[in-house]
């Protein structure tokens, strides 16, 4: 799996969690929170992302992670 298949998983749970995003051209620069996702919805993401990865990792692990791109590279990384 690479970062863009990992990207893809992020995007379709962030299209889950948050509402009014079905259209939207996600970028590896978008941030979560600037989408209108709050904590619990950022913590949503992670993981289901994380569960989808078939990942266990602290979620402390993810939270220096800027914009999604950021966060897909740690996921990615922990494959």
């Amino acid at each position: 799996m690479n970062l863009e298949d990992v990207f893809a998983i992020i995007v379709g749970h962030t299209r889950e969690v948050v509402p009014g995003l079905d259209d939207y051209a996600f970028q590896f620069t978008d941030s979560l929170r600037e989408l209108g996702a709050n904590s619990i919805d950022r913590s949503e993401v992670v993981m289901l992302a994380l569960e989808s990865l078939s990942l266990k990792a602290p979620m402390i692990d993810f939270a220096r992670a800027e914009n999604m791109g950021e966060l897909a590279t740690l996921l990615h990384a922990k494959l």
